[in-house]
């Protein structure tokens, strides 16, 4: 066993140092059939890495949002082009009472905030923002909504039940109105009144789907915001987020949400829903792996077309290549080599080809991720995943577009073979 292990290792190595020394002969010849395999690679590599870049990307942004918090809202996140609009037109926004009543009977819950959020101008000592987000919140917003502060503090209970006029703010909101000075303990103005900042919050970067990154944000406490604006009005988006306790799942969450809030509107059996129950992951399950699938797709498509051309350019390379060798084949089975020696020869060559086309594929594509990652804000990964399937595809076409030539050779008689001139 052992004998017959180390014969088909030499086997092997001296089919592979032949299949080298046949494509290293021809240089031209096998950069022009390689030259469709790598296009290919490219072509599905480069939509692949790109789509897994971007989802990731979106998948961070929606991190913000809580895997495990659920948003009472009058509009659903997950109504499509044919929903009827002016059935939740008529929706009543989320109010206070259905945030006290949440925060008495929830069992299922960990922390409840009551948000509103609008824009505004804020201005101070000649420098203006003209639309800010103001997002003004419950105490327990820091519970729900993951936020670090660079500098300063967040509202103290009582700050918050008093209504003071105290502001934490965003670190672009701070870069524009105190370019030159620490914001902390300074005024700025906001619907005619004074606002003192007491914490700025850590820069967060872009974020994909824009307003949610605190960077362009001041946040106020709800009771002072209940001062300069109405609440109550669809324009401001009431909402109440509802984080589960840990022991508490997602579903058992929003049937315990839905029980409550049917109650509290006093809704019939009968009578549908007059709320929304939305989470992060409906924007991931009904958009973003929908989109994602269909450019997927489209990548393989179009991929597919080159690779099966470049498929088609090593298959016909590797019959002129064992026309051209027909005498040396004769000779090696004069020799006594075997059938699967002179098949595994050929397939080696189509698979070193193709495996080839294959790198020098991947290789454009790393190459335009770090450009792209240099000269953009747009973090761009070549990942291992998608490294190992540029290199899978490759030696498959490899494989399949060098059997059938390797099988011809494999079949060649000895005699024949070696009496073909040319």
């Amino acid at each position: 066993m052992i004998s017959k292990a180390i014969i088909f290792i030499k086997l092997f190595k001296e089919s592979l140092l032949f299949a080298y020394s046949s494509v290293m002969a021809n240089k031209l010849r096998t950069f022009l059939s390689l030259l469709g395999i790598t296009i290919g690679i490219f072509a599905i590599i480069s939509v692949f890495t790109i789509v897994d870049s971007l989802e990731r990307n979106i998948r961070e942004s929606l991190a913000s949002l809580g895997d495990d918090v659920v948003y009472v809202q009058k509009w659903p996140w997950d109504f499509d082009a044919d929903y009827e609009w002016w059935t939740y037109m008529r929706r009543p926004v989320p109010d206070l009472q259905d945030y006290q009543e949440i925060k008495r009977r929830s069992q299922g819950s960990s922390s409840v905030v009551f948000s509103v959020s609008t824009g505004s101008s804020v201005t101070t000592n000649g420098n203006t923002i003209n639309r800010a987000t103001i997002w003004a919140n419950s105490h327990e917003f820091p519970d729900v909504r993951y936020m670090e502060l660079e500098r300063g503090r967040y509202f103290t209970p009582f700050e918050s039940q008093a209504g003071r006029n105290l502001a934490v703010i965003g670190s672009e909101i701070a870069a524009q109105l105190f370019p030159d000075t620490d914001p902390i303990g300074k005024d700025f103005r906001l619907m005619g009144r004074s606002v003192t900042v007491i914490g700025v919050a850590e820069q967060e970067g872009t974020d994909l789907f824009g307003g949610d990154s605190l960077d362009e944000v001041v946040l106020l406490p709800l009771n002072f915001a209940r001062n300069l604006y109405n609440i109550r009005s669809d324009r401001l988006n009431p909402m109440i987020m509802v984080k589960a306790a840990p022991d508490v799942s997602n579903r058992e969450l929003l049937d315990e949400l839905r029980i409550i809030m049917r109650s509290v509107r006093s809704l019939k059996p009968a009578e549908e829903d007059n709320f929304a129950l939305n989470q992060a992951t409906l924007i991931t399950q009904n958009v973003i792996e929908p989109i994602f699938g269909m450019i997927n797709l489209g990548g393989w498509i179009i991929g597919g077309f080159s690779i099966l051309v470049g498929g088609f350019g090593i298959a016909n390379i590797m019959f002129v290549s064992v026309k051209e060798r027909t005498n040396i084949i004769g000779i090696q089975k004069a020799l006594g080599a075997k059938n699967y020696f002179i098949l595994l020869q050929f397939l080696y060559e189509s698979v070193l080809l193709a495996v080839a086309g294959g790198v020098l594929g991947l290789a454009v594509v790393f190459a335009g991720t770090q450009v792209i990652t240099h000269v953009s804000e747009f973090t761009i990964t070549l990942t291992f995943g998608n490294i190992f399937l540029g290199l899978f595809v490759s030696a498959a076409i490899g494989v399949i577009s060098g059997y059938a030539p390797a099988y011809s050779a494999s079949k060649l008689n000895p005699v024949e073979a070696i009496a073909t001139t040319f």
